[in-house]
C-alpha cells in the first residue's frame, strides 16, 4: 500500500469515528435573527456556527460531505455562497467551509457580518438572509439540506405562500456535524 492510499484510508477511518474527526470542543455560536426589511430570516430557529468542526488537512470538502451524509443532510454541491441576499423557502441548509476564508452578511442587509474560514459550519435555518460580501480566491463551501429537502433561491419579500411553506420545512433528524443529541436538538426547539 503507497502512502497516500494509507493517508486517505486513514482519513476515511477518522471520518467515521464520530467527534473525533471536529476540532471544536463542540460548543456553537449561536445568532437569533429577526425580520430585516424584506428578510424574513426565522424568529423561532437561531443560525447556528459551529467554529473550527472540522480539523484542517487532507480533502476537507470530501470529509464534510462524508459527516453530513452520515448525518442525515445529503451535500448537493460545492462552490461558493452568491454575492446577493438571498434565502430559502424550502429547506433548512448547512453550509461547511472547505477552503479559503469568506465574510458574508447574515440576515439581510445590515445584518450580522462574520467571518468564516476552512473548518467551520453554518447551520441556517429556512428563511435565513445570506450574501457573501467578499472571499480568498480558493474560497470553497459544501452546501447540504436534510434528506428529502430540495432548496430554492428567494430574492425578494415572502408572500403568503412562501410564508406558508417556510411553516412546514420539516424539522432535521439530526445536526448535520454531530448526528443525533448534537446541538441543533439544544438550540432548535419545535413549538
Amino acid at each position: 500500500m503507497d502512502r497516500r492510499t494509507f493517508s486517505k484510508g486513514v482519513t476515511l477511518l477518522g471520518a467515521g469515528m464520530g467527534r473525533q474527526m471536529f476540532a471544536s470542543d463542540g460548543k456553537v455560536e449561536v445568532l437569533q435573527l429577526s425580520r430585516n426589511g424584506w428578510m424574513p430570516n426565522n424568529e423561532e430557529l437561531p443560525v447556528l456556527l459551529y467554529r473550527g468542526a472540522f480539523s484542517p488537512g487532507g480533502d476537507m470538502a470530501s470529509t464534510m460531505e462524508a459527516a453530513f451524509e452520515r448525518n442525515g443532510w445529503p451535500p448537493q454541491w460545492r462552490n461558493g455562497v452568491y454575492g446577493f441576499h438571498h434565502y430559502h423557502s424550502t429547506a433548512h441548509e448547512v453550509l461547511g467551509f472547505a477552503a479559503g476564508t469568506g465574510r458574508l452578511v447574515l440576515g439581510g442587509e445590515g445584518g450580522h457580518e462574520l467571518v468564516l474560514k476552512a473548518g467551520d459550519v453554518a447551520l441556517l435555518p429556512a428563511g435565513t438572509g445570506h450574501c457573501r460580501l467578499e472571499a480568498s480566491p480558493d474560497f470553497l463551501v459544501v452546501g447540504a439540506y436534510p434528506k428529502g429537502e430540495t432548496w430554492d433561491i428567494c430574492r425578494s419579500a415572502p408572500d403568503a405562500a412562501t410564508r406558508a411553506r417556510m411553516r412546514t420545512v420539516p424539522f432535521p433528524a439530526s445536526d448535520p456535524v454531530s448526528g443525533k443529541g448534537g446541538p441543533l436538538t439544544e438550540h432548535w426547539r419545535t413549538a
